[in-house]
């Protein structure tokens, strides 16, 4: 019992520490620097991982990752972060995606999916194709059918929701017509990215192809689950809304909400499905109610505590290690990367109707691919679809196009605003 109380003290003081250094980071980005605050919470995270800073015993703080830095050395792969940080990251990226959704105009979010969807297929196809005609031509797969350069593919297909959704915030863009076209094509990639990476990961568990009938199974769940809730959950809003509104407790239209939020985060994992997808429908599901409206603001001071945690940890997922064994093949694959996002977007951008800066600006919001990228990346090296030095070069394609997007639509947006 006394370990544990022990373990809880140094815990509440490792995450103190992070808020601390996360905030400071985040006001010298956001005022010194003059550019978005989550590259300093990423920032700090990429120095506070196992593989920098995060490793070193400070005295009371002690390592903030060191227990699962000693799980990396035995070679089995594990998240390097420390379990109880990581959980209050994840709730951190489900209350982003929650809190985007309410703020998300439907009417207008409907208006524009049809762009959307234009978006995210091209987002998709075109990285997938660049990721697979790299890995032949660097001679790390035999053809486009090996299932290391088709997990590749399905890599940069990756777009970060939670990273864009941020930098459209602070940009106070979220709303915009290129804004809510790169959300609505963001869900759209992230689910269709999932579908991928499920077949991927079948094929190469397998080691075979899977049968039609298997990748029928697969889509249909993921697709059936996300639509049916957010169709659902749409459907019962005004209930939902009429029910919750009566609490007059304090705080309890907050706790219902993000309960409810929890719930469909957790029911979309057992589907499959990530959880802020499951966060960010029922969040659109209730824009607009009076529920809604009522904890749009509060809900803002709930982000403020627990989305720094979500950037700070995904900052902890980069291997600064392997990125300088592996840098040749990864400076490559960025290219491919940057060019295979910010030209597919952008191109599907102008066939969906933008002018040619507003579809630069697309391009560039479906680029950042953070812990998206990681994740995969991490299940690349689980099931063996991954080597070491492709996943090295991942990481480094993940750092250089989550660190270059933001900085990117801020001045693109900035250069708006002072015409």
């Amino acid at each position: 019992m006394e370990h544990t109380f022990e373990h809880i003290a140094i815990l509440l003081i490792q995450i103190a520490f992070i808020f601390v250094i996360a905030k400071i980071a985040g006001e010298l980005c956001d005022r010194v620097i003059k550019i978005p605050s989550v590259l300093g919470e990423l920032s700090v995270g990429i120095a506070l991982s196992p593989f920098a800073l995060g490793a070193i015993e400070i005295p009371i703080i002690g390592s903030i990752s060191g227990a699962i830095t000693d799980n990396l050395k035995t070679g089995h792969f594990a998240i390097p972060v420390e379990p109880e940080i990581w959980f209050l990251g994840q709730i951190g990226a489900v209350i982003l995606l929650f809190n985007s959704g309410l703020e998300t105009d439907l009417k207008l979010f409907l208006k524009y999916s049809k762009q959307a969807t234009i978006v995210a297929i091209g987002g998709m196809v075109f990285p997938f194709i660049l990721g697979l005609a790299v890995m032949v031509a660097f001679g790390y797969s035999d053809n486009f059918g090996d299932t290391k350069a088709i997990f590749m593919g399905t890599v940069l297909t990756a777009t970060s929701i939670g990273i864009t959704v941020r930098v459209l915030n602070e940009l106070k863009k979220l709303s915009s017509p290129d804004g809510i076209t790169v959300l609505g094509a963001a869900v759209l990639d992230d689910v269709l990215g999932i579908l991928l990476l499920t077949i991927v990961v079948g094929m190469t568990s397998s080691e075979k192809n899977l049968a039609l009938i298997d990748i029928s199974i697969i889509i249909v769940k993921t697709l059936g689950f996300w639509l049916g809730l957010t169709i659902i959950g749409r459907l019962l809003s005004n209930q939902i809304s009429k029910v919750f509104v009566k609490f007059q407790s304090g705080g309890s239209l907050i706790v219902l909400s993000l309960s409810l939020a929890f719930i469909s985060s957790g029911v979309a994992e057992f589907f499959g499905i990530a959880m802020i997808i499951g966060a960010f429908s029922i969040g659109i599901a209730l824009s607009g109610t009076e529920l809604g409206e009522k904890i749009e603001k509060p809900m803002h001071d709930v982000s403020a505590i627990f989305v720094p945690i979500f950037f700070v940890t995904t900052g902890m997922l980069v291997d600064l290690t392997t990125i300088a064994s592996y840098w040749q093949f990864g400076a490559i694959l960025s290219i491919a990367g940057i060019i295979g996002k910010v030209f597919g977007s952008g191109a599907a951008g102008i066939l969906a109707g933008f002018k040619p800066k507003e579809s630069l600006k697309i391009g560039f919001g479906m680029l950042p691919r953070g812990e998206v990228a990681l994740i995969m990346a991490a299940i690349g090296i689980a099931s063996g679809a991954l080597t070491k030095n492709l996943y090295g070069a991942v990481i480094m394609m993940t750092f250089i196009t989550t660190l270059l997007a933001p900085i990117v639509l801020s001045y693109l947006y900035k250069t708006d605003n002072q015409k």
